[in-house]
């Protein structure tokens, strides 16, 4: 019996061959796509999963003056370990602030080897006990208990000391204040993900920042360590939380009340912070759940509409089988035994269309890779074979259930009599089914239009500053910095050079600098957190910044050592205003010291973060801080190659013993839209697969339709109609269904563009024209999908038509 339902399924499938290839193609499609889009979902989820004691890991997150923080100040982590018995292990990581990349260096058999490298991170050295971490060389659990070690990620080891066992040997960390030298006491395995996207650790205990950091014990200064804690077995996550207010109090009151600042102290989960967490000071990039839901949506959105083709082209083409069903059902065939039948032809078609789709992400996968930013592979999955065969069961049940139930149900009676007569509500479902498929399509369409117009918007907006033509170099040791006059009248002299400077920090990374300032008529409780960098006298010039009132920096004024600018926001939130800020003093206090500062200017407001936030107060000094961070030169439109080469020359002239590099602003600025950039990619790829999957569908109802209508076209052209008569009566019916997904998919689309967009502080307003452009271009598809057959239908001679009748 089965090897007789393989041959009938095999004849069936030969037979039709048009239809059997769009079923095939528009499963591989949706298939393929569905799983790619499981595998990067599966990836995402990953993170941080793998940690031994996960559940009961919490980062201690800060609320205050209505921003959240995902770090604190220096101290919490040894209060909780103190004042908490259900608190086992806490620990800290930090990232130096301004310091992004560290400068690596090792000298051996006479040659240096040096470069820079992100992500290294300062840290306890509990750290391990709370993270699990798969060693190659060394032992995690003492990994870093000594002064100056650095534990090394495998890939970083690799590319600095390639095969060896590096433990033991000695790394040169270059800092803006110093050389230091660190021991590798071990290297982890690069095996796992997780938030902390580590490539080295470096200890606490160390000769450079060791005496900075132990003097953290100001409970109110700012958040820059990342605490952890690792709560004890059966212990209570909330009512450890409910603890932490009269904690923060009992501790760090008096200094929060002294700086007139408050806090409110949280936990969450470390297993959810890559997905879930979007707070500020985050210690790595972060995913998106929002994006996540966003695309297992719509991979299951396009398997529905493949399998919807198989559905719509077999109950389409009922007729061609019912003969079979009423032989059978005659000769005794139960209807169960018949639904068997054609739910194994469904899954066969699965299977064969498995394997084109495995063909598809195997082509696929490189490109995918490019648009997500990882390194997604199919190989060596066992995960990923659980999900193949899911799916595709899945597919094969969902394709072929209806279509199953649709023509067992057939009379044998009706069936042998020639009396078969279309079922109504088959024909309804039929359209509707099409109306969902073209309108999840139009949905993609606007979102991918919406998406990709706020990017054009982001790119395009007036940030209040001129971001084109600037060049960053990032002076990152002493050496650099001691020569940054120099440096600055070397590339001064460049013809193509406008104008060069030098700050703690420049528009579009993040602003770690911050302090409270007030009025003179008014108390530190009342004071305002601005945001500041301090800058060269030429900086505002350098960067295009406009001055309201008031003045820039000069060095001919002596006293600017104690000046300040503000931007409007600033004013604004001292009291003050354009007219009477000037020659204002406003306070601040330093280590438990009162000073004052003159506001000399007023900057109009500008983006100094990405526009996802809306403008808070800065202000620019002189001193507080390392004002040669960043060296920045404005320069004129053109060959950069060269300029570049000329900048290098100097630097290397001047910094022999530091690697030049360099980035422009503009593009570090485009940075912080980088997960926003992936997914215009990702839903464009999408929005394209699923109007292919739709059209292919909508190609072979229309073959139907031209078939099922080949004597009535015939009889119209006798009698004289049109090629263009016909043509149109054939498309109207599916330009309505168009019509129709068009309404349909307008406003839900509406509504999903404007909840996306409330993440951002200033978006683009999307205009009518839009659906209408939209709406006219699913109208040109599904019109350039059906004409092919329906201009051939119109051409066909009447005479070989009607020959027969």
């Amino acid at each position: 019996m089965l090897r007789n339902y393989f041959k009938i399924a095999f004849r069936n499938l030969v037979k039709n061959k048009v239809y059997t290839g769009i079923n095939i193609f528009g499963l591989a499609l949706g298939l393929a796509t569905c799983l790619l889009i499981v595998l990067y979902i599966s990836d995402e989820y990953s993170v941080d999963k793998h940690h031994q004691f996960g559940n009961r890991i919490f980062r201690i997150a800060t609320e205050s003056s209505g921003e959240t923080w995902a770090a604190t100040a220096g101290p919490y982590a040894q209060g909780l370990k103190n004042d908490f018995p259900e608190v086992e292990v806490a620990t800290r990581i930090m990232k130096f602030p301004g310091f992004e990349d560290m400068l690596l260096r090792i000298e051996e058999n006479k040659s240096v080897k040096q470069f820079y490298e992100p992500n290294g991170f300062y840290a306890d050295s509990t750290v391990f006990e709370i993270f699990s971490y798969n060693f190659k060389y060394g032992k995690a659990k003492n990994a870093l208990n000594k002064p100056n070690t650095i534990v090394l990620s495998e890939k970083l080891a690799t590319k600095m000391f390639g095969d060896e066992n590096p433990v033991g040997k000695t790394i040169k960390i270059g800092l803006f204040f110093g050389d230091f030298n660190y021991t590798v006491s071990g290297v982890f395995k690069n095996d796992h993900k997780s938030h902390i996207n580590a490539h080295f650790f470096l200890s606490m205990q160390n000769t450079d920042l060791g005496p900075w950091i132990s003097s953290q014990k100001n409970w109110g200064n700012n958040n820059i360590f990342h605490t952890y804690v690792k709560l004890r077995e059966g212990s209570d996550a909330q009512k450890f939380e409910s603890k932490l207010p009269e904690f923060l109090n009992r501790n760090g009151g008096a200094d929060l009340k002294a700086m007139g600042i408050t806090k409110q102290l949280f936990i969450q989960p470390v297993p959810d912070i890559y997905l879930k967490s979007d707070l500020g000071g985050e210690i790595s990039p972060n995913g998106s759940m929002t994006y996540l839901y966003i695309f297992g949506m719509i991979a299951a959105l396009l398997l529905l509409i493949a399998c919807i083709n198989f559905m719509n082209l077999s109950t389409a083409r009922s007729e061609k089988r019912a003969k079979e069903v009423g032989v059978r059902k005659a000769m005794g065939a139960f209807k169960i035994s018949l639904v068997y039948q054609f739910l194994g032809e469904s899954m066969a078609m699965s299977v064969l269309a498995l394997f084109l789709s495995l063909l598809f992400i195997q082509v696929s996968i490189p490109y995918f890779n490019y648009l997500t930013g990882k390194n997604l592979t199919i190989n060596g999955n066992l995960n990923f074979v659980g999900w193949i065969v899911g799916i595709t069961l899945l597919t094969g049940l969902l394709s072929g259930i209806y279509p199953a139930f649709y023509l067992s149900s057939f009379r044998p009676i009706s069936v042998l009599k020639g009396s078969l007569v279309n079922n109504i509500s088959a024909s309804v479902l039929r359209k509707g089914l099409v109306v969902f498929q073209f309108t999840v399509s139009i949905i993609l369409i606007l979102g991918a239009v919406a998406i990709w117009k706020q990017l054009s918007f982001l790119q395009t907006q007036n940030l209040g500053f001129s971001k084109n033509q600037k060049i960053i170099i990032p002076l990152k040791t002493p050496q650099s910095q001691n020569n940054f006059a120099a440096l600055k009248n070397e590339i001064e002299r460049n013809f193509g050079v406008i104008s060069a400077s030098g700050g703690s920090s420049y528009p579009g990374i993040q602003s770690v600098e911050d302090l409270l300032f007030y009025p003179e008529s008014k108390s530190v409780n009342e004071a305002v957190d601005i945001h500041f960098a301090a800058v060269e006298n030429d900086y505002t010039e350098t960067l295009g910044l406009k001055i309201l009132s008031g003045r820039t920096f000069s060095k001919q004024f002596t006293a600017d050592s104690n000046s300040i600018i503000l931007n409007e926001a600033a004013v604004k939130e001292l009291g003050f205003n354009l007219q009477n800020a000037l020659g204002k003093k406003i306070f601040y206090e330093l280590q438990n010291i009162r000073k004052s500062m003159t506001i000399v200017g007023v900057v109009k407001n500008f983006n100094f973060e990405s526009l996802h936030n809306a403008i808070k107060p800065y202000a620019f000094t002189t001193k507080i801080a390392n004002k040669h961070q960043y060296f920045i030169a404005s320069v004129q439109p053109g060959d950069y190659s060269k300029l570049l080469e000329t900048f290098q020359e100097s630097w290397k002239r001047l910094n022999p013993d530091t690697p030049f590099s360099y980035s422009f602003l503009d593009q570090d600025f485009q940075k912080n839209y980088d997960k926003e950039q992936r997914t215009a990619h990702i839903v464009i790829y999408f929005t394209f697969i699923a109007i292919v999957i739709a059209c292919l569908g909508l190609f072979g109802l229309a073959i139907f339709s031209a078939e099922q209508r080949n004597k009535e076209i015939g009889i119209r052209k006798v009698l004289g109609a049109s090629i263009l008569s016909i043509v149109g009566l054939l498309s109207k019916e599916f330009l309505l269904l168009i019509l129709f997904a068009i309404l349909i998919a307008t406003p839900l689309a509406w509504y999903g563009m404007n909840r996306w967009l409330q993440d951002f502080a200033y978006k683009v307003n999307i205009e009518w024209w839009v659906f209408a452009l939209t709406g006219l271009l699913a109208i040109s598809i599904a019109l350039l999908t059906i004409s092919f057959q329906s201009i051939k239908a119109a051409l066909m001679n009447p005479v070989k038509i009607l020959k027969s009748e």
